[in-house]
């Protein structure tokens, strides 16, 4: 097995046993043992689990990224705000097939403060490549404070992901949208950007809005 093939292999089975257990009740040796990848061998790839949950950010990352950035054919010619709406569903797209383990992920990171900060510490620095991807500075100071504040943006947008049982997302996009008109201004992303005009919008206005959550979910993807 190739060091490529071996680190795909564990970071798969990692995801497989997130949909089924909490975070930490899962040990590097059931993830090599989940995979039948020798435990050298995976340690030549992931030093811990938190290794694990990085990587997890990159391969997402990756998957975006290589879609294209701001002269993509899907985002050239649009606004900042169309282009990270785009950029911003891809990255749902890519978490599709890795819904329940993000799932189970929220759930552990709710009642795990530490796996929180971790967990936003990884998200900010995957925001700012999908900054990066809508052709959004994201550097210096204010790129650090869009990155925070987008990381706690697509968390909230991820809450309402995981109850979405519309095939076509239609609620996700609408709190994608309202976030992004809500907090783009605030974080200076959207400078005097006139309304974008999205042809699902004419759905929300059959959409109910929902409670605010009690707390601010952990951005865990």
């Amino acid at each position: 097995m190739t060091a490529e093939t071996a680190r795909e292999a564990c970071l798969r089975s990692f995801l497989d046993l997130l949909a089924e257990k909490p975070f930490r009740a899962i040990s590097l040796s059931e993830v090599a043992a989940h995979c039948g990848v020798p435990l050298a061998q995976m340690r030549a790839s992931f030093a811990s689990s938190d290794d694990l949950l990085a990587a997890f950010f990159r391969t997402t990352d990756r998957q975006v990224l290589a879609e294209g950035g701001p002269e993509s054919d899907d985002l050239a010619g649009e606004g900042p705000r169309e282009r990270l709406f785009e950029v911003l569903m891809r990255r749902l797209d890519a978490l599709e097939p890795h819904r329940e383990a993000i799932r189970g992920l929220t759930r552990s990171a709710r009642r795990d403060p530490a796996l929180a900060l971790t967990l936003l510490r990884l998200s900010e620095g995957s925001q700012r490549w999908m900054l990066a991807a809508a052709g959004i500075d994201c550097a210096g100071l204010s790129g650090s404070v869009r990155a925070k504040g987008l990381a706690v943006l697509f968390a909230r947008v991820l809450d309402t992901w995981l109850k979405d049982e519309d095939p076509g997302l239609a609620p996700t996009m609408a709190a994608l949208d309202r976030e992004l008109e809500q907090g783009g201004k605030l974080l200076g992303m959207l400078d005097n950007l006139a309304y974008i005009a999205i042809p699902w919008r004419k759905r929300r206005a059959s959409s109910q809005s929902t409670d605010a959550p009690a707390e601010e979910p952990a951005p865990a993807a």
